[in-house]
């Protein structure tokens, strides 16, 4: 009865450290709308947007185009990061306005944002979840042990050697986020389903259109390859840290919101230019605890989240940008390895 007790009353406090956090996080105005600053960000952005394309279009049929390319990869995750923001309200008061936002922003880019809004809502929910977790179910990859025991045929070869696959496979991400969205769009089940597919159309056809108008078919493919294939990489080395090679759980394993959220995530440490490469990414943990949080508060709010996870004895990652993919490269090596046990050992 006394341990049944005490087991009780722990489950008790970790259901309330939360809201204490909450209530902490509150009273320092860490979920204040951030207007000024958004209003500021998307101005700025959408200017880069069409300055880029007033040098693309005076630029012409030239190879310096690719130069072009890889600025357009580099802007279009900055305009994915918004829609980001919009999709977790961080940016408008309402749910509509940034609802509206997340669908111009993802027009932009050629994603659905109503198939990206549900996949990540279950990411948020179920973060590191072996079965709930649409980001660590990934055909061609393997994230635990028992993802890897059941690969078969192509994919168990890239699963097997994945570590080395993992980065040159990010090339591949951009198209991977097209062709998600297309195909929700075409078998519906989404919102706004005919919303999306005009702008999906409309994405896809003005895009190609400048893109063969303007250039020679050879520049044009090598331009479309290169702002593709960085774009990609570009989006998979911004979301990767934040839980690659964190633990996983099954329904197995009962956790509260707080330390679910806290125990699955890893903060990258920098400056204000990693806030910027990363679009706040770097903060996973006060993101996936205030996912409504304006991206410019969590790094006020990172340093009263690692404290307070210290007092109640919470480990809380954190590391370098560099050390972060050498453990998201380590984690796959290590899931991996019986493949390569089980081909190696004599039949």
């Amino acid at each position: 009865m006394v341990a049944s007790s005490v087991n009780a009353d722990a489950r008790a406090a970790s259901r309330n450290d939360f809201g204490d956090l909450m209530r902490l996080v509150r009273s320092e105005g860490l979920l204040d709308r951030r207007y000024r600053y958004y209003a500021m960000k998307i101005s700025l952005t959408l200017l880069a947007f069409v300055g880029g394309c007033v040098v693309f279009a005076v630029l012409g049929d030239s190879w310096w185009q690719l130069a072009t390319a890889v600025f357009f990869a580099v802007l279009f995750a900055q305009i994915a990061f918004l829609g980001h923001d919009a999709g977790h309200n961080q940016i408008f008061r309402t749910g509509r306005a940034n609802d509206r936002a997340g669908y111009a922003f993802g027009a932009v880019v050629g994603m659905s944002y109503g198939w990206w809004m549900g996949k990540h809502s279950r990411h948020h929910a179920n973060p590191n979840h072996e079965g709930d977790d649409p980001d660590i179910d990934i055909p061609l990859l393997a994230f635990t042990r028992g993802q890897s025991a059941g690969k078969r045929g192509f994919v168990r070869w890239t699963s097997k050697h994945q570590a080395a696959l993992f980065f040159p496979l990010l090339f591949l991400e951009g198209l991977s986020l097209h062709g998600a969205g297309v195909r929700a769009v075409w078998r519906g089940g989404i919102k706004a389903r005919w919303l999306e597919a005009a702008l999906l159309a409309a994405h896809f056809g003005i895009y190609l259109g400048a893109v063969f108008v303007v250039l020679s078919p050879p520049v044009a493919v090598a331009f479309i390859a290169v702002h593709q294939g960085l774009w990609g990489v570009y989006m998979g080395c911004s979301f990767a840290p934040g839980h690659k090679g964190m633990p996983t759980f099954t329904d197995r394993k009962k956790l509260d919101f707080l330390r679910k959220q806290v125990l699955t995530s890893r903060n990258i440490r920098g400056g204000r230019w990693v806030d910027f490469a990363l679009g706040g990414l770097n903060y996973q943990i006060e993101h996936h605890l205030f996912p409504s949080m304006p991206r410019p508060s969590l790094r006020r709010a990172q340093p009263v989240v690692r404290q307070f996870c210290a007092d109640r004895g919470i480990d809380y990652a954190q590391c370098g940008l560099l050390k972060t993919y050498y453990y998201v490269l380590q984690h796959l090596h290590e899931v991996s390895a019986p493949l390569r046990e089980k081909d190696a050992s004599p039949r």
